[in-house]
């Protein structure tokens, strides 16, 4: 089949090499790519966050795991996989996406910093998106996928040149192209500063709107964070920045030698439950792949799966 992929993010990367690997003939078409994209701006550990329903989010992270766990072997890929930790201040239950892990541990009391009581310790892919998105990129050019630049105002827009099927990966986006209100912007702030010799992550969501994580690069350290619901600036705010450097630092004194190098934002799209379904028009089938919230590296790969199911099942 033809197939159109609107959208150039992780989600609509993924989507699109999976599908090219299946046998389609596939294009994508996007506004922004690279740096324009909500994907550059992501802390890129894998974790399941504000991701819904949790049975399909479990295993979508799961499938996501096993493949990115197969690419850590190639520095290209900027994908590494990180020992680390997150916090709790009171005893806390196993995580509900438990099962999308081979191992989860209990942190040692000798592990857990001043003001915390429980913690879980598991290794995790953590992605590199300077990275792997042009190595995405490029792999998708490689196995046939034609990108290029276009911002698309209609869905039926895209029912163009023979295509038989689209698959919608645009993010919040969406909302104004399928008229999905339930669709809810969350805005993260993050820091970059320089490498200092870490590398494990670390997470406390103890406060769930002023976030504090710590996470490696290979030359970068990425601070944060921010989750303002229904917050759509997209601009640095130095107030902000100031305070998710001084929370980190309370958490890891080795970040008081670090360097600040940039500052980003990022709009995630959160919804109700990620929207994954086949839509039938009177253009055509159109494919649904978006509103995974702050989860879209860890679903990423795990969705593009099913899209290629659902567009299977088309034929």
């Amino acid at each position: 089949m033809r197939v159109r992929v609107v959208g150039a993010g992780v989600v609509g990367l993924t989507c699109a090499l999976r599908l090219a690997q299946a046998g389609h003939r596939v294009d994508v078409i996007a506004a922004g790519t690279g740096e324009q994209t909500t994907s550059s701006v992501a802390a890129a550990l894998w974790y399941p966050y504000r991701a819904h329903p949790r049975t399909r989010v479990t295993g979508w992270s799961a499938t996501t795991y096993r493949v990115l766990c197969g690419l850590a072997d190639d520095p290209a890929t900027g994908v590494r996989l990180r020992l680390g930790r997150e916090l709790f201040r009171r005893p806390t239950a196993e995580p509900w996406w438990r099962t999308a892990v081979p191992t989860l541990d209990r942190v040692r009391g000798d592990r857990l910093p001043p003001g915390y009581v429980d913690g879980y310790e598991l290794t995790v892919p953590v992605v590199d998106m300077a990275r792997h998105l042009p190595w995405l990129r490029d792999r998708s050019v490689r196995a046939g996928v034609e990108i290029r630049p276009g911002r698309v105002t209609a869905l039926s827009d895209a029912f163009t040149d023979g295509v038989h099927a689209v698959v919608n990966c645009t993010g919040l986006a969406a909302r104004e192209l399928t008229g999905d209100s339930s669709l809810t912007p969350v805005r993260g702030q993050v820091v970059v500063v320089t490498q200092v010799g870490l590398d494990e992550w670390l997470l406390d969501q103890t406060d769930p709107g002023r976030l504090r994580y710590v996470v490696p690069r290979t030359d970068t350290v990425l601070l944060g964070g921010t989750a303002e619901e229904g917050d759509e600036d997209r601009h640095a705010r130095p107030e902000t920045a100031e305070e998710i450097v001084a929370r980190c630092t309370a958490l890891v004194p080795a970040l008081g030698a670090a360097r600040v190098l940039a500052h980003r934002v990022g709009l995630r799209p959160a919804r109700p439950s990620v929207r994954l379904e086949t839509e039938r028009t009177a253009h055509g089938p159109v494919v649904h792949c978006y509103g995974h919230g702050g989860a879209g590296v860890t679903l990423s790969y795990g969705c593009a799966a099913e899209v290629a199911e659902l567009v299977a099942a088309l034929g």
